[in-house]
């Protein structure tokens, strides 16, 4: 693989990120002969490396990627232990 790229995406907490990485990493990649994409938690950190052959392939994952972790984000905000928390006060 030609092209790599490293993603660190900060969450409020380790259990936020945790809960990003295993509803991300459920989809497969597409072309997985052509992009190689590792998922990690560091603290509240989720680390991500993709692997690509080339640098256009690797924009569109990683816009494709942004734009996955955004809803979880919304998701986690809107569904979350902070949004029960909201609506019980």
């Amino acid at each position: 693989m030609r092209c790599n790229r490293t993603i660190q995406i900060p969450f409020e907490s380790e259990k936020h990120a945790s809960i990003a990485k295993q509803v991300i990493e459920v989809d497969r990649e597409l072309q997985p002969q052509a992009v190689r994409r590792e998922l990690s938690i560091e603290n509240n950190v989720l680390v991500v490396t993709f692997k690509t052959l080339t640098v256009r392939l690797s924009r569109l994952t990683v816009n494709a990627f942004l734009e996955n972790v955004d809803l979880v984000i919304r998701t986690l905000a809107e569904f979350g232990e902070d949004a029960e928390k909201r609506s019980t006060t």
